[in-house]
């Protein structure tokens, strides 16, 4: 029902009927689609309500409005980064490989690629790097 949507959550009991519905359960906030510690649901709770928690939890259309103003397309990853450095204020590369599904040791150009796409779509201060940590500039 949740088809492996990486979700966090500290709760035990919680954290095994996630599983029974399919999803991923992680460890790590960080490496989490979703983190279901902020999702508030009235108990008891049926399958399609918790279905639907988590899918508006995975909807990032607020976000992505308070950072360019407007309705934008961008590829999965590109959506993935903007709204992970827009909550967190900054994380690494090796951070960013991490959120978008990739092992730390992979190699791999998918965050160097997403980057490189919305630089030539914003400007190349939409991404900055401050001593090894990439965050959102201006748009």
């Amino acid at each position: 029902m949740l088809n492996k949507i990486r979700i966090f959550t500290s709760d035990s009991v919680w954290r095994q009927i996630l599983a029974d519905f399919d999803a991923g359960i992680v460890d790590d906030v960080m490496s989490a689609d979703v983190d279901f510690d902020s999702v508030a649901l009235n108990t008891p709770v049926s399958p399609l309500d918790l279905k639907t928690a988590v899918i508006q939890a995975l909807d990032d259309t607020e976000i992505l409005n308070a950072v360019f103003g407007r309705r934008v397309n961008l590829t999965p990853a590109q959506r993935i980064i903007v709204t992970r450095l827009k909550k967190s204020g900054g994380m690494t590369a090796d951070e960013l490989k991490k959120i978008l599904g990739y092992a730390q040791d992979a190699t791999t150009h998918a965050v160097d690629t997403a980057i490189y796409g919305l630089r030539k779509l914003f400007g190349r201060d939409f991404i900055i790097n401050e001593n090894g940590i990439f965050k959102i500039g201006g748009v």
